[in-house]
């Protein structure tokens, strides 16, 4: 699950690591590391993960310095502790059973819910917005005089993972104190605050994934993962005065999806 992989390895004598070592540097001894630590719960350091998930919101910048840490002293930017991803998992269940209640659900519609919201808009959005992100940064933002590195497609669904939990939580958790009494009805007031949660959100989804690929050091200009800002508020704009509510909508499709 490393970000970076050596191209051009160089002889153990000359301070390279032994074909011994090296193998367990490789990104499927990582994988395998990391998997396997998923049945082992006590080996997880959920208070660091708890961590994380906090400073995703109040300083996002924090968590990466952290990256930088890890690779230094483990060599390998991406989280070698699954602990992240099971309270992940976590919060995605409970908060789309308090959807799914919201919504007035059942208990078999619940469980579709849930099953769509994990597998599709986590893992499978994810799936694909981690295998573009990682075509384009290494494709265009890898440093000419660095191109012995590139970005392990391991690092670049975690970074999905890092700026996916903010927006989970603004539009799964917060927005269902507000969807039946405020956001559905047909008022101003209701698309207004409803459409600037999914601006929020998805705001926090684009700066967080930013400060993940400019915390690599052989990329560049990275700024231009900000460009997506300009199109989101001009969207926001637009729906504000067409009357659009995107939480309504939303609604309505997981009903439909449900049935």
């Amino acid at each position: 699950m490393l970000p970076t992989t050596s191209v051009n390895s160089r002889s153990q004598g000359n301070g390279a690591l032994s074909p011994r070592d090296a193998a367990r540097h490789t990104a499927g001894a990582k994988r395998y590391k990391y998997l396997r630590r998923l049945f082992h719960f006590r080996q997880m350091d959920f208070e660091f993960a708890l961590w994380q998930m906090l400073y995703l919101f109040t300083s996002p910048q924090r968590v990466y310095r952290n990256f930088h840490y890890r690779k230094q002293t483990k060599d390998q930017w991406a989280r070698d502790d699954p602990a992240f991803l099971v309270l992940l998992s976590i919060w995605l269940c409970v908060s789309t059973v308090g959807f799914g209640f919201v919504l007035d659900m059942g208990f078999f519609e619940t469980i579709k819910l849930l099953l769509w919201v994990v597998f599709i808009d986590c893992v499978g959005v994810g799936l694909l917005i981690a295998t573009l992100m990682w075509f384009v940064s290494n494709k265009y933002l890898v440093k000419q005089q660095n191109r012995d590195y590139d970005v392990e497609w391991g690092y670049a669904f975690d970074v999905h993972l890092n700026a996916f939990y903010p927006l989970l939580v603004i539009l799964h958790f917060i927005q269902l104190f507000f969807i039946n009494y405020v956001i559905i009805s047909d008022s101003v007031i209701g698309y207004f605050v409803g459409n600037t949660l999914w601006l929020i959100a998805i705001g926090y989804y684009i700066y967080v994934t930013f400060l993940g690929y400019s915390a690599l050091p052989f990329l560049k200009n990275t700024a231009v993962l900000l460009y997506p800002f300009a199109l989101l508020i001009v969207l926001y704009l637009i729906s504000l005065a067409c009357g659009w509510n995107f939480t309504k909508m939303l609604c309505s499709f997981y009903k439909y999806r449900v049935k």
